[in-house]
């Protein structure tokens, strides 16, 4: 299995496939403590390299898609 560092959005872009905290802040919307609480409770998905946090983009939108409340 092939794992790319980057994907490619919608509009044809190349991102960043592992974000850090502060990048996850600014593209969902959600604090950095907000995602501190969330990772204690285990409900967010992450990783962790030493004392380094990485969101996985992938991983994420696929915890947004399984999440989703319909209406």
């Amino acid at each position: 299995m092939s794992i790319s560092l980057e994907e490619v959005d919608y509009a044809g872009r190349y991102t960043k496939r592992w974000l850090d905290p502060s990048e996850f802040a600014d593209e969902f919307n959600i604090s950095k403590s907000t995602q501190s609480k969330m990772r204690m409770r285990n409900l967010l998905p992450y990783s962790k390299v030493g004392k380094f946090v990485r969101y996985d983009r992938v991983a994420i939108n696929q915890w947004l898609i399984d999440h989703k409340i319909q209406g």
